[in-house]
């Protein structure tokens, strides 16, 4: 299967071509504004705008702002979104370099380590998104870094904010990435990472996926684009990035460095409080000729589906190993496309639903709370899982709690404790501890005739108003006036 969507431009072509990119007037401000105006039209069309805070390069958002468009890329019906995802992801097809003469991502070079006042803030047009943030972010950038001690990549989004000219704060979670810094830290050495902003939206999704350590996702973007993703090697390391991407900033996650990061405004809709974290120094950034800077609106549905579709496919592939009767999973937008997860379910036996949700809990550590309901409930629909949250749901024997589990660090709500240590050693300041909670919002296997029967109209999906209202062959005026 192929996609027709390689690069960032032939996506952003097939959106104009039916309507769904917008072009701002020119010149709006980086600091707000763009934002602001790429917030309102979040989820109908993506925005491009001209000459940002007078820079010369584009700026566009929102390309990957609704479910529908991110299977339209990958040539499949949105029913079939997630098992195409899973397909590349357990079939993934290595990528192939290309020499950095035949890659677009390297037509322009700006070198940091000349000696010169290269300023990154000046070089790209680079917003300030949210009310108290602490200054621009780089939202949408994958983060490309080989292991250490393997040699294999790993690709994230990461926010990175604009410390200096030359220097970038970084926020690493406990995954791939800060597992492969911590390894060269440890030997004293800095971590060579590409800053890879403006691709295709297949390659910015794969960056997203939920796999083991030492497995590259970009090559989950080779298989979903039916074809080998054409890389190059950086100029100063032996990282490899798309060779199609608009810009590429090459650096090194300095060893023992830390900076203030943040506030920040995250996908929970809150800010995330300021601290001392990891530090990038630039060495050299290339461009194509003319690029186009991507940002992502944070919190707003390119954002958030980024996020949810990777993991869903994650979550499914890993519920129905154990729970065959698995038929669908979603991470619900209402809880951030992370912390809330739906599961549809042909219940087989009773109390199945509940190895289900202790199931999901370990599928993800950001998964907070579960439902799980029948293979009559659209998963897709809240007001779906909400009816049958408030029709087959009894707290005293459908709820499960469990206490003090890992949850995640950005969720305002996780337990803050401090442990007070002995022997006068300081106190251990621990975030990110939830509790978490599942619904079993299932119709028992056995009831009474029809106590559990939906209330179904026969013929109600078949009617044609198209044919079933004809206003025209009625006299209304004379039937109202009675």
């Amino acid at each position: 299967m192929n996609s027709a969507f390689t690069g960032l431009r032939s996506w952003l072509r097939h959106l104009a071509a039916t309507e769904r990119l917008a072009v701002a007037r020119p010149g709006a401000k980086l600091e707000h504004e763009l934002a602001a105006i790429a917030k309102r039209l979040d989820g109908r069309q993506a925005v491009l705008f001209p000459q940002p805070g007078g820079h010369a390069m584009p700026v566009v958002s929102g390309f990957m702002s609704k479910r529908a468009w991110i299977a339209e890329a990958m040539g499949v019906p949105q029913s079939e979104l997630l098992a195409r995802f899973r397909e590349a992801s357990e079939a993934p097809t290595p990528w192939r370099e290309v020499a950095a003469a035949q890659a677009a991502c390297q037509q322009v070079v700006h070198d940091f380590r000349a000696g010169g006042q290269l300023d990154i803030a000046r070089l790209l047009p680079i917003p300030t998104h949210s009310e108290h943030d602490s200054g621009a972010y780089i939202t949408a950038g994958l983060v490309i870094a080989r292991n250490p001690k393997t040699g294999v990549q790993n690709v994230s989004i990461n926010r990175i904010q604009v410390n200096a000219r030359d220097r970038l704060g970084i926020l690493m979670l406990p995954r791939h990435l800060r597992a492969f810094f911590q390894t060269a830290e440890g030997e004293g050495q800095p971590l060579p990472v590409a800053i890879v902003i403006g691709v295709d939206p297949l390659t910015a999704l794969s960056s997203q996926a939920i796999t083991p350590i030492d497995f590259d996702e970009l090559t989950i973007a080779g298989s979903l684009h039916g074809a080998p993703l054409a890389v190059t090697r950086c100029q100063t390391s032996e990282v490899r990035v798309p060779a199609e991407a608009e810009i590429v900033i090459e650096g090194r996650i300095l060893p023992r460095v830390r900076e203030p990061e943040g506030p920040f405004g995250e996908f929970p809709k809150y800010y995330s409080a300021r601290e001392e974290r990891e530090v990038i120094e630039i060495d050299r950034v290339s461009t194509r000729r003319d690029p186009i800077f991507h940002t992502i609106v944070p919190a707003e549905m390119e954002h958030l589906l980024l996020g949810a579709i990777p993991r869903e496919a994650t979550l499914l592939a890993h519920l129905q190993r154990s729970f065959p009767g698995v038929l669908d999973v979603h991470l619900s937008i209402g809880g951030v496309a992370r912390y809330h997860l739906y599961v549809k379910l042909e219940k087989r036996r009773e109390g199945e639903p509940k190895n289900v949700i202790l199931g999901a809990f370990g599928g993800h550590y950001d998964v907070k709370h579960v439902v799980v309901v029948d293979d009559d409930v659209d998963v897709h629909d809240p007001q779906e899982v909400e009816w049958a949250i408030a029709t087959r749901f009894q707290a005293d024997r459908d709820l499960v709690v469990v206490t003090e589990a890992q949850g995640s660090p950005l969720d305002p709500s996780t337990t803050v404790r401090f442990i007070h240590s002995h022997g006068g050693k300081p106190p251990v300041h621990l975030q990110g501890m939830s509790a978490k909670m599942g619904l079993d919002a299932t119709k028992p296997l056995e009831s009474a005739e029809h106590v559990f029967t939906r209330v179904c109209i026969p013929g109600e999906r078949e009617v044609d108003l198209a044919t079933a209202l004809q206003p025209d062959a009625v006299d209304l005026e004379r039937i109202l006036a009675g």
